[in-house]
């Protein structure tokens, strides 16, 4: 048994499935985990999902300061023993999802103008709606995400157009971001063992794809995503009508404008075609 685990024993902890706990302490893994954030001197680091406090420990020897968030508070001891001499580590035990962006934004301490990254080893359960809720809240501060997550989610997030895992969160996130898996990682590096397999998604958001969108806003794009995948297997012109509520005719007039076939369905249009498809609607 690792020595963390002994000391978590020691210190009255139990696992959680409430909280999708799996915890890693292979060092050769967490570093390289802070090796694809890119972690430097120079960074900001907002850590979700701190568990026992390992991969924080790494990060805290490369990065200028860390906000871990961790939802379990019979953590508290445990963590708070651990890094009480870690000037650069500011734990606070909460809800991410539950977290107002002005008091986060406190808490990280950026200057003017600056930037953070995200690290985590998310839960499984929640991966999608933290993404999003960083995505939604902090489009201008975030330079990137590195997470921990099910390999098929991941997958999911960097398909092509025309694949079956291409998707709603594959075009929103590749509108503003570029996205790779860097590495896929065995279950049984985690304990406890989960079902799936996980992969370490690099997600590095940039300001070239973001101009691409001069009038439109992010707002109204992921409508009109979210619209015309609401049913995925008809057209997008019955997704058009249906979802989106635009006339037939107009939803007609509009796939012919942008070159579009009659009988196309959303997976088949890359994130530009949707740029430019909300432009038209809006």
């Amino acid at each position: 048994m690792s020595r963390v685990y002994e000391e978590l024993k020691e210190a009255g902890f139990s696992f959680k499935k409430k909280f999708g706990q799996n915890f890693i302490t292979d060092r050769n893994l967490l570093e390289a985990i802070a090796s694809d954030a890119n972690i430097s001197r120079e960074d900001t680091v907002l850590e979700i999902g701190v568990g026992a406090g390992t991969l924080t420990e790494v990060l805290a020897a490369t990065a200028k300061h860390i906000l871990a968030v961790e939802i379990d508070v019979l953590l508290n001891g445990f963590l708070y023993k651990k890094f009480e001499d870690a000037e650069n580590v500011l734990l606070l035990f909460s809800d991410i999802l539950e977290i107002k962006k002005e008091d986060l934004l406190t808490m990280l301490a950026l200057e003017k103008g600056g930037k953070f990254k995200v690290v985590a080893n998310l839960p499984y359960y929640i991966t999608t709606p933290i993404i999003f809720k960083l995505i939604d809240d902090f489009m201008e501060e975030l330079e990137s995400i590195t997470v921990m997550v099910q390999k098929e989610v991941a997958e999911r997030i960097v398909a092509k157009p025309g694949t079956k895992e291409y998707g709603i969160i594959s075009v929103k996130l590749n509108a503003v971001a570029n996205t790779r898996i860097s590495r896929t990682v065995s279950r049984k590096m985690f304990r406890p063992e989960p079902n799936v397999d996980s992969a370490m998604l690099v997600i590095e958001f940039d300001e070239a794809k973001k101009k691409e969108f001069g009038d439109v806003t992010f707002e109204q794009f992921k409508k009109v995503v979210s619209g015309c995948f609401g049913m995925r297997r008809k057209t997008l012109h019955n997704n058009l009508v249906s979802a989106l509520k635009l006339d037939k005719v107009k939803a007609k007039e509009i796939i012919t404008k942008l070159g579009f076939s009659e009988d196309i369905r959303a997976e088949r249009l890359t994130y530009e075609d949707f740029i430019r498809l909300t432009r038209e609607i809006f």
